[in-house]
């Protein structure tokens, strides 16, 4: 018998946690139809021999809304062995849309996701206004992976209200359509709805993004509509407000929903855990489906003249907003320049939380792999102490002496790595928040899955690697109610992954300038995955993409 593709030799980790088996996987079509000892020949073969094979893995926590526009390949995503991912989250989507809002909804993903508005409006279709027929859209686009969206709570208000979804509460009439234009869309093939309560998710003149302060009756009447379509209720919560009352929400909103997804990074302490865990497992015992995600990292905001962030978030002093203003080459040379150095230097001293921010800045190395765990002592603030000089002539002289390449991490959450380890070892927290495709120019998160297989598996031993697949494939594909991907298993969809778990990794994050116009965004490579494959297509080998595009766009399975 002849086969489309034959993976040989392999160590099959199949994504339910069971232990490898050696064999080979043959696929025809889109589809896994034989594993084992294969006999017969493959159109296509692939050596597996010293590697492991695992399902793709996938992603619950993208915004790959507009990037899809312009670079179907999703890279860096595509990069790390990712196959299905889900977009749409955190309130903001480009549908449902009517016509003469499309630049609204450009601005408020430029504004929360740090996605330019130019590029979006000129790298979209624009071709809908339901949530279906954006997805259709995109499905046009063929994508190189699987794609799945949830409808974005704060787009559909201003579908239904228009400006007034900004600052006003809806009428009891509104929130019925709010409802209903949800739970039409889940019908169209969406897979939930996405809620924002976080403040700072803002509009660009600072207003809070629609929906951010809706009230427990219009969410409810969301969630309701969500269950009894058979969808996903995504959320954020407000972590500005008492945190017990937000989680006595989340189970309010879980009740009614059933199947609760939610972000779930947490501070510096351990006690965050401790608080968040009995509260879960009391909304298990009520029949809530919950799911939380959390970076397998610390997370926070990518720092040096490449990057568009540096020793503050608001530069106050003019020298820095100068600076900012600048392309590279011209930052460069003006850094090198001891007069604007030291107008640099005392300006950065005069900046609020100067302190406070420095301490929370680190190195990330000058390596091909970024350095995430470095110790107090490794800090800006640590280093100025030691040395006399301060934080600000460190992270100059950083630049300088690597002539621009050197970045920094100012770390925001997951800043305790032994909470981080039993955070995203439960059993209803999983890793990711990898926000693909937003925050293109300050953060760079979504190599969590080469993390997962390097830092916590090779590097520690935390995981086992069947115990981490799990974690990256079957664990996540049921949260998506997804029956035909995330196992190996023969009938199941072939999307696959072949690595070398003694060399897999990410690679430092750098600043690339290939979006539309231009624009800058910051990506990142890995290394160690010798085959990626998407429905049955090869997208990936030997870590380069092959330009291939196995994808396409996934509708909910309830409908």
């Amino acid at each position: 018998m002849s086969y489309d593709l034959v993976i040989r030799n392999g160590s099959l980790i199949d994504g339910t946690g069971a232990a490898p088996v050696p064999g080979d996987i043959a696929v025809v079509g889109d589809a896994i139809v034989a594993m084992g000892k294969v006999e017969g020949a493959g159109r296509r073969e692939i050596d597996a021999e010293g590697h492991a094979v695992t399902p793709g893995f996938i992603d619950l926590h993208t915004h790959l809304d507009a990037q899809v526009g312009w670079d179907p390949l999703l890279a860096p995503l595509t990069y790390h062995g990712v196959t299905t991912a889900l977009m749409g989250n955190c309130g903001v989507t480009f549908a449902p849309c009517k016509p003469t809002d499309h630049a609204l909804l450009a601005e408020m993903m430029e504004s929360v996701e740090d996605i330019p508005r130019a590029t979006i409006l000129g790298g979209l279709p624009w071709d809908w206004e339901s949530y279906g027929e954006y997805l259709d859209s995109v499905d046009r686009l063929h994508p190189a992976i699987n794609l799945a969206g949830l409808v974005g709570h704060s787009a559909v208000r201003f579908y239904v209200m228009g400006q007034r979804a900004i600052d006003n509460q809806p009428t009891p009439d509104e929130i019925d359509q709010i409802a209903s234009v949800i739970g039409r869309s889940i019908a169209d093939g969406a897979f939930g709805v996405s809620v924002n309560r976080l403040h700072g998710h803002a509009m660009p003149d600072g207003r809070d993004i629609p929906g951010t302060d809706a009230k427990e009756d219009e969410l409810l009447a969301i969630a309701r509509s969500v269950k009894s379509n058979g969808g996903l209720f995504q959320t954020i919560p407000n972590y500005a407000t008492k945190m017990s009352d937000e989680m006595d929400l989340l189970h309010s909103i879980g009740k009614a929903c059933h199947r609760l997804l939610w972000s779930a990074p947490i501070a510096a302490r351990r006690e965050s855990l401790e608080f968040f865990e009995p509260r879960v497992q009391r909304m298990i015992a009520d029949g809530i489906d919950v799911t939380g995600l959390s970076s397998p990292r610390t997370g926070g905001f990518i720092s040096g003249i490449s990057a568009e962030i540096f020793l503050d978030l608001l530069p106050a002093g003019q020298s820095w907003v100068e600076l900012k203003a600048m392309k590279f080459p011209q930052r460069f040379a003006a850094i090198q320049d001891e007069a604007f150095r030291g107008r640099l230097i005392a300006d950065a001293a005069e900046q609020r939380g100067y302190d406070e921010r420095s301490a929370r800045t680190y190195p990330l190395g000058d390596g091909k792999v970024p350095n995430w765990w470095s110790p107090d002592s490794d800090s800006l603030l640590s280093r100025s102490r030691e040395s006399g000089k301060p934080a600000a002539e460190l992270w100059l002289n950083a630049m300088v002496e690597s002539r621009g390449k050197a970045l920094f991490i100012i770390r925001t959450h997951n800043r305790d790595l032994a909470a981080v380890r039993d955070f995203i070892g439960s059993e209803w927290a999983l890793p990711g928040l990898g926000d693909a495709g937003a925050h293109v120019t300050i953060s760079m998160d979504s190599a969590f899955s080469s993390l997962m297989l390097s830092h916590w598996v090779r590097d520690t031993g935390v995981f086992t690697l069947e115990a981490a697949v799990r974690r990256l494939t079957s664990m996540q594909a049921r949260v998506l109610g997804l029956n035909d991907r995330g196992v190996l298993a023969v009938g199941k969809r072939a999307d696959i992954n072949v690595i070398d778990a003694d060399r897999v990794t990410e690679l430092q994050p750098e600043m690339l300038h290939d979006f539309p116009g231009g624009a800058a965004h910051l990506s990142q490579r890995a290394a160690g995955y010798r085959a990626t494959v998407c429905n049955g297509t090869v997208i990936l080998i030997d870590d380069e993409h092959t330009g291939d595009r196995g994808g396409r766009v996934l509708r909910n399975p309830q409908h």
